[in-house]
């Protein structure tokens, strides 16, 4: 456990951005017992010209004009920084000389920012958490000092081509230098040792609270007449992380099982030969008090995802989702993947899909979905905090 230290978080996404993430949850938890400063990302020189409209970036206009508190108290021990200041777009630059130059004036205007919200509040000793921000918080560790200075590695950025070409450099050099790596799947630590031994995986977080059988009173309307059984999916349908072969493979197999997709499409699935199958529906986009609802009206769930540089190291949060349901679960086999071994069904082709999905329906049982359910409701906030803290310590 970690208690009355004083703890700065700087990374990828702004506390008052719409969806989920994985640092704010962390700071959530961590301000139990710690005082937390979350520092959202300045606005950058094009954000502040392309995106003049979003009230985001109006909101930081003000705070820049001095209109508005740059430090807004969250809850108790919790306050966000808006830094008042605008950083230079770099991302792109393929002149490492000219990127590292600019990144360092990036980062001590970011830093003067952090150090003056520190000061105000009184922090010492501060511990430096940083949500994959390998680039605005490259030099922090030497412009702040901090006690100990930890690098949080939870996607392989560096696959995607926003990140590819400084990121590649950059976030080996800073993962190298941090006191302290963790990551949120094996396959991402293990990468993450390559440049520092001090490398470790501390699980995920997930509030699967919801995701309780006990709790589903009615069955939708749109799914409780499909014919049974029901082999479903919950997410976006993006074919970027989803393998479509599989899935058609599948439905195509088995035209007595009913395939359901709950979640929005992207264009390639609109325009997939899975619409002209007739066991394959698609119920579209869900508010997500709903999804226990239609979860609790599959025979098994899938996590059919197709394996790229990007998914292959992914911790997939819907597995703890489907499996605190007692689902039966099958899900393609990665090495992240591998702490499910025990509760799911893990398939490496299209065909052993349609074998495990057949082995799931025949073993499923009361016994084995309360042993789903229980390792799931063990995947908790705080028990993530706990593993980031044993480490530190």
């Amino acid at each position: 456990m970690l208690k009355n230290r004083d703890i700065v978080i700087t990374g990828l996404q702004p506390w008052d951005i719409e969806i989920g993430s994985n640092c704010k949850n962390i700071a959530l938890e961590l301000s139990k017992n710690n005082r937390v400063l979350y520092v959202n990302a300045p606005m950058t020189r094009s954000s502040r010209i392309k995106e003049k409209n979003d009230p985001r970036i109006q909101k930081r206009e003000k705070i820049l004009k001095g209109e508005e508190k740059d430090i807004v108290e969250i809850k108790e021990k919790l306050w966000n920084l808006f830094p008042k200041t605008v950083l230079e777009s770099i991302n792109q630059l393929g002149i490492n000389p000219l990127f590292d130059f600019l990144n360092k004036i990036n980062n001590k205007r970011f830093a003067k920012q952090i150090k003056s919200a520190t000061n105000r509040l009184g922090f010492k000793n501060i511990i430096h958490f940083t949500d994959s921000d390998m680039f605005r918080s490259f030099y922090l560790k030497e412009l702040l000092k901090p006690d100990i200075y930890i690098y949080y590695t939870r996607d392989n950025l560096i696959s995607m081509p926003y990140w590819k070409k400084q990121g590649i450099r950059v976030e080996a050099k800073h993962m190298k230098k941090a006191d302290l790596v963790v990551a949120n799947s094996t396959y991402l630590s293990n990468l993450a040792k390559k440049f520092n031994p001090n490398s470790h995986y501390v699980g995920q977080g997930c509030d699967v609270s919801q995701f309780d059988k006990k709790k589903v009173k009615n069955i939708p309307d749109d799914i409780k007449d499909i014919k049974k059984p029901i082999i479903g999916y919950i997410g976006a349908l993006i074919s970027l992380r989803l393998d479509i072969e599989i899935i058609y493979h599948i439905a195509k197999s088995k035209s007595d099982w009913s395939i359901v997709l709950v979640g929005p499409e992207d264009a390639k699935f609109k325009a997939s030969k899975l619409h002209e199958l007739d066991n394959v529906h698609f119920l579209g986009n869900k508010d997500g008090n709903e999804l226990p609802s239609y979860l609790s009206a599959f025979d098994v769930a899938l996590n059919p995802q197709i394996l790229t540089e990007l998914t292959i190291g992914n911790y997939p949060r819907k597995i703890d989702e489907y499996l605190a349901m007692g689902v039966p679960t099958v899900a393609t086999k990665t090495e992240a993947m591998s702490i499910f071994k025990e509760h799911t069904y893990l398939a490496k082709n299209k065909e052993e899909y349609v074998e495990l999905i057949q082995k799931a329906l025949d073993e499923n049982n009361s016994e084995k979905e309360n042993s789903r359910s229980i390792f799931a409701q063990s995947h908790t906030w705080e028990n993530n905090v706990k593993e980031i803290a044993k480490h530190i310590n």
